[in-house]
């Protein structure tokens, strides 16, 4: 009879390890996948702290370039209030395709194009697309990471007791995935 105790009391022990080895394994993703969340904002801040710089930059050469800097700043205003993922990866997509139009825009003026603050921001917000992508990257892995923990079984009946919800990953929109067509 002790034997009988014994063995319910090792499998109720395990039992418990194991569940409490599964939510520590979730709270550890999620945390990752937040705080590269977190980066991703860091680095946007970043770039939105960079535009006024660059508008202001840019304001003195281009007189009669006016709305394209109005639309980068409704662009970076949108950009800054999104809330959710998806209007945030919306408004995102909006203000690079208007910081693409001023660049495009400032290859008509080539004392512009000579001036070293210029050149500085240009450099600068080009370094902080690259690390924005990098940031997304790595966000997108820790989210496949724990999507994939909250999904598998028998993790899943822990995640779903515990109300554990899958995370959004940020995707290329469909437009960005055509072919470029390159003419000469």
């Amino acid at each position: 009879m002790p034997t009988i105790i014994y063995i319910v009391i090792a499998i109720v022990a395990i039992a418990i390890i194991w569940i409490i080895a599964v939510y520590n394994g979730l709270i550890t993703l999620k945390t990752r996948t937040q705080e590269a969340l977190s980066d991703i904002d860091v680095q946007l801040k970043r770039r939105y702290d960079l535009i006024p710089n660059l508008v202001e930059t840019v304001k003195g050469y281009m007189t009669h370039e006016a709305g394209v800097l109005t639309k980068v700043t409704e662009a970076r205003n949108m950009a800054m209030g999104a809330k959710s993922m998806d209007e945030k990866s919306r408004a995102e997509d909006a203000l690079s395709g208007t910081l693409k139009s001023l660049f495009a825009v400032s290859e008509n003026y080539p004392d512009l194009k000579a001036s070293t603050n210029f050149l500085q921001l240009q450099d600068e917000l080009s370094d902080t697309e690259n690390k924005i992508q990098a940031a997304r990257r790595f966000y997108n892995g820790n989210a496949r990471d724990f999507n994939i923990k909250i999904l598998i079984f028998p993790n899943n009946m822990i995640a779903n007791m515990l109300k554990f919800s899958k995370f959004d990953f940020f995707e290329t929109k469909e437009e960005e995935k055509e072919n470029v067509q390159v003419k000469f």
